[in-house]
């Protein structure tokens, strides 16, 4: 099996898809270097099995019907989040009956004209440009995919709380978001299918 991982960050799901399915993983990351990744690959013990690249997910260069998969996890929002990225760029590359598999964060209902006071100034424009509802991201997939599913995750709660314990810089400044939130407005959405 032949798997993309699309926007996999330092690897981590790389290496899990790996070791899990003993699979061809295709690691693609914009920001983090070809070079820490295969490092890691190495140190895990799956680097003859995944492929780290580093470029930008809006320009694959694989050949047509290359995958028999592909996951993206926290990550399609920012590449995906228009009427044409699923069609033209990745369903080409993906073999007929692949499976695809998408977690990525998204909101209740579309709000974006009509935005809480409480939460203007905690969400930026370039995060609203991407954050959407299940409803807006349905119609994007739904007549490519069979078996098709995409619903709110339940991990909602216990996935922030593990980012907003990291020490990472991005994690505090979401602390205060995530109070005001409240559970009222964002969520976590998962998409699954396979390639008509």
């Amino acid at each position: 099996m032949r798997i993309l991982d699309l926007g996999c960050g330092r690897g981590i799901s790389s290496i899990f898809l790996a070791k899990k399915y003993e699979a061809e993983v295709f690691a693609v990351d914009l920001w983090i270097s070809a070079t820490e990744n295969f490092a890691r690959f190495q140190q895990m013990g799956v680097a003859q099995q995944t492929v780290p690249l580093q470029f930008d997910a809006r320009q694959l260069p694989f050949a047509q019907s290359f995958f028999d998969a592909v996951v993206s996890i926290d990550s399609y929002h920012y590449f995906g989040n228009n009427n044409t990225y699923f069609e033209k760029i990745l369903r080409p590359i993906l073999k007929k009956g692949a499976v695809v598999s998408l977690a990525f964060p998204g909101m209740k209902n579309e709000i974006h004209k009509n935005i809480p006071e409480e939460m203007k100034p905690l969400w930026d424009e370039d995060a609203l440009q991407m954050w959407h509802s299940i409803d807006w991201w349905k119609p994007k997939f739904e007549a490519h995919l069979e078996d098709f599913n995409i619903c709110e995750m339940d991990c909602f709660s216990r996935a922030w709380d593990d980012w907003l314990a990291c020490d990472n810089p991005y994690a505090s400044e979401d602390r205060l978001m995530i109070e005001a939130d409240n559970g009222r407005f964002m969520n976590l959405i998962k998409l699954t299918g396979t390639i008509r």
